[in-house]
């Protein structure tokens, strides 16, 4: 896979189809806080939420070439490829989240808006929301779009 200006691009449309999969992660996960759903629902729904959105728009604005081969194949790639991502996201999200949240408490000398427990969750949705775009965009140029 030769790194040329074609494939800048696609890495910069991936990139910023992931940033809308983010901020629809994000969303939905503190939504499912905010009406005091458990953490695993909320961040079960809002992973299932982005993968769909991603794979929207990667078929359809990164890779439009794509779209000569069935969207169920490919569906089944990607979900293969998110599912595994998912298993990565969700053994470090489980390894960081108490760290993270009682780091926040350390740091947070007073009451603020948001408590440091949400607060210590957001960082570990972040930190292994970053970890899932890079697996996901190798791991998707190598199974899902290897013949574009």
């Amino acid at each position: 896979m030769p790194i040329n200006d074609l494939e800048r691009k696609r890495f910069i449309k991936f990139a910023l189809v992931g940033i809308s999969g983010t901020i629809i992660d994000f969303g939905i996960f503190n939504l499912f806080l905010f009406f005091k759903f458990s953490s695993k629902f909320a961040y079960t729904i809002s992973f299932v939420v982005a993968v769909f959105n991603n794979f929207f728009w990667n078929r359809n604005w990164t890779y439009p070439e794509s779209k000569i081969h069935p969207v169920k194949t490919q569906l089944i790639k990607f979900s293969t490829v998110s599912v595994a991502g998912f298993l990565i996201r969700t053994n470090l999200y489980k390894l960081i989240e108490l760290p993270s949240i009682k780091l926040t408490e350390s740091l947070l000398t007073e009451n603020i808006f948001l408590s440091s427990e949400l607060i210590g969750k957001n960082i570990s949705l972040a930190f292994v929301i970053i970890v899932v775009l890079l697996w996901n965009y190798f791991a998707n140029r190598l199974l899902t779009y290897k013949d574009i």
